[in-house]
């Protein structure tokens, strides 16, 4: 707001230092106030609009980020899921990769008993078949008596059994710890598959994720842009309303000084046969709401440099450049009853002369804001526009 109030001051400031005491200056004035009123209006209705779009898209955005983020929430809780899911089956990978070692060094350790204890066992037999027999003679006269001698034969029995039962013992514990070892190596190769499929299904929640959180803070920064868009919007509408009551106040009293002066320099009645057209051509604009704004006249539509009569007998009170209005010409014709002739491309009358009703006061043109050759009649009664189709 404090980059447009220099703006306005300064405005205000100019029309208050070019325009003279006389009547005509104070009706120039009037039309500048009321011509940046309809603009400031036409720039009101266009900032509200504006703030009910963005409002609109604004809400929209709002919505669409609140399913971004539930989508997000819902994302992570699944690849939170999958992360301990994996963590687990890594945390029993490890633990069967340390069994599987251990099981493989104790089958190692048990082939390797096995094969020395079926040696000894063999080194036993085959040395019992390659020995002599033993001399029964030198075996009773060794021996102190009988029960030493069922004591000697009975050991090595004994020693002979053993070698069985140890191979025996030795041989089945390398065959379990060969059966743990497969099933062992089983869970360990399954496990691993495992571990590989929920590390591929974590990778694809993570990119999944990472996509929707981009998303996510897409909508925000929109959401962030929809809000200073929509602020701004109501700061300008703000702004632009704080102008038009202070220049319709200005417009007010504008006013009140033209039907003064008109009061005090104009008494001749409007001609008798009424407001004739300025120009002969189609009316493309009438009077009324236009764009969001009031449009104060009709627009005629002729070539440029087409000769403009005046509407009725009266005098200038206007010549020269007004703002969007371009070149214009404004007569009063007494009685509160004035006629304005707009975007003209040049002037032939000055200000203060008295012209006849259809005498030719200018030329057509498209100066000021315009979009087209064309001429803009008004008909203003105390300073009030009206419709001039009722005039003519």
């Amino acid at each position: 707001m404090r980059r447009r109030w220099p703006l306005f001051l300064a405005t205000l400031l100019f029309l208050v230092l070019v325009a003279p005491a006389a009547g005509v200056d104070v009706s120039g004035r009037k039309a500048n106030v009321d011509a940046r009123i309809s603009q400031l209006q036409h720039e009101i209705g266009s900032a509200q609009a504006r703030q009910g779009v963005v409002t609109s898209q604004l809400s929209a955005v709002a919505d669409a980020l609140r399913s971004a983020q539930s989508a997000v929430d819902e994302a992570q809780a699944n690849l939170d899921r999958l992360t301990a899911e994996l963590d687990a089956q890594r945390a029993r990978l490890v633990r069967l990769n340390t069994r599987l070692r251990a099981e493989t060094r104790r089958l190692h350790r048990l082939q390797d008993e096995y094969e020395r204890a079926v040696r000894v066992l063999e080194h036993r037999v085959r040395a019992m078949y390659m020995a002599d027999p033993p001399d029964v003679l030198s075996v009773l006269t060794s021996v102190t008596s009988l029960t030493d001698l069922i004591d000697d034969v009975d050991f090595l029995n004994r020693i002979g059994l053993q070698d069985e039962r140890i191979a025996r013992e030795v041989g089945a514990a390398k065959a379990q710890a060969a059966v743990e070892r497969r099933v062992t190596l089983s869970t360990q190769r399954l496990a691993a598959a495992t571990v590989s499929v929920i590390s591929a299904r974590t990778d694809e929640a993570r990119q999944v994720r990472d996509e929707l959180v981009a998303n996510r803070d897409s909508l925000a920064s929109a959401e962030r842009l929809k809000a200073s868009a929509l602020e701004h919007a109501r700061e300008t509408r703000e702004e632009y309303l704080s102008e038009v009551q202070s220049l319709e106040a200005e417009s007010a009293a504008l006013g009140a000084r033209i039907q003064a002066a008109q009061s005090e320099t104009s008494t001749a009645a409007p001609s008798a046969s009424g407001l004739i057209w300025p120009v002969n051509g189609p009316v493309t604009s009438g009077f009324g709401m236009r764009w969001g704004r009031m449009h104060t006249g009709i627009d005629i539509a002729v070539p440029t440099g087409t000769p403009v009569h005046a509407a009725a007998a009266g005098t200038v009170v206007y010549a020269g450049w007004m703002s969007g209005y371009g070149y214009l010409v404004a007569i009063d014709h007494g009685g509160g009853l004035a006629t304005a002739y707009a975007h003209n491309s040049s002037l032939l009358v000055t200000v203060g002369q008295r012209v006849a009703q259809g005498q030719v006061i200018s030329l057509s043109g498209s100066t000021g804001h315009s979009t087209g050759p064309h001429v803009h009649f008004e008909v203003r009664v105390n300073g009030v526009a009206v419709d001039p189709l009722e005039y003519l």
